[in-house]
């Protein structure tokens, strides 16, 4: 294990989300505030969109961790449901018993009495589906639907749809020109500049304890950019895998012709490099 060998007291770059490691940009910040601002006044339906290993989910789980016991998330992680099997998922988060052949509108008078009753005692219900870009048209109109819970003056329920950038295509399709036209809040999580992915690099070692946060030459952390482009999903997986063949050529720091033979293992392509840096 290479943890011992380089001074860290856990592996910095495993692929688990882990609080801990979240590593703030200005795009994340600004997709907290989002996120934050529609919860707290209300909002309705949010999108957060952003492509695959940039962190969307573990934002938002940090900004719903910034709320106390007041607020309720239900999380839908499969998006390729029926709209029963969506509509059960949804029921069973907001601890309504399941009932074997309830009919829909007694299922969606049940969920709207939860949801009057939670909004009259001051309290908060989120509606989070993660992959929604693999949501069918049928359950994309049901979402609609669901934002019609309400009162005269605010929402019952904040939906919060999380997706690839595919996402944004199906809601500018004219058939969904209905849902989209209820979207308050459209934001991104994006991905990390040259710049931002070696202070990531460096940010995640230091989280990890290890006794030196510059483990990555400035040539293997170029590539390391240029390959990933600043996916942290990726950049984890080149510098886990960096680390474990750095140990077994007994280097103490990471080269760039390291993360070649990273990068050749792990079938990604390496582009031209045109630069040159050393080690400062």
């Amino acid at each position: 294990m290479y943890t011992k060998y380089y001074g860290l007291k856990e592996m910095p770059f495993d692929l688990t989300p882990n609080p801990k490691y979240i590593f703030i940009t200005e795009s994340y910040l600004e997709v907290l505030a989002n996120l934050k601002y529609a919860i707290e006044y209300k909002k309705g339906l949010v999108a957060v969109t952003g492509e695959v290993g940039m962190g969307k989910t573990t934002a938002l789980r940090s900004a719903i961790q910034q709320f106390d016991s007041t607020v309720l998330p239900v999380y839908i992680f499969n998006p390729y449901l029926n709209i029963s099997e969506f509509l059960s998922q949804f029921s069973a988060g907001l601890g309504i018993p399941y009932v074997a052949g309830n009919p829909k509108d007694v299922i969606l008078r049940d969920i709207g009495n939860v949801l009057a009753r939670r909004h009259a005692q001051g309290l908060f219900t989120i509606l989070i589906i993660d992959e929604a870009h693999g949501l069918s048209d049928e359950v994309l109109e049901e979402i609609r639907l669901l934002s019609n819970f309400e009162t005269d003056y605010e929402k019952l329920l904040q939906i919060i749809l999380c997706g690839q950038p595919e996402l944004s295509t199906i809601l500018n399709r004219v058939e969904m020109r209905q849902l989209k036209q209820r979207l308050s809040l459209w934001c991104s999580v994006k991905p990390l500049s040259r710049y931002e992915t070696g202070k990531y690099i460096r940010f995640r070692l230091k989280i990890a304890e290890a006794t030196r946060t510059d483990l990555f030459l400035p040539d293997a952390v170029n590539l390391i950019f240029e390959i990933s482009q600043g996916t942290p999903r990726v950049i984890n997986n080149i510098c886990d895998n960096a680390l474990l063949y750095g140990l077994a050529n007994n280097q103490e720091m990471v080269s760039l012709e390291t993360v070649e033979e990273v990068l050749a293992s792990l079938n990604l392509s390496t582009p031209m490099l045109t630069y040159k840096t050393t080690a400062t």
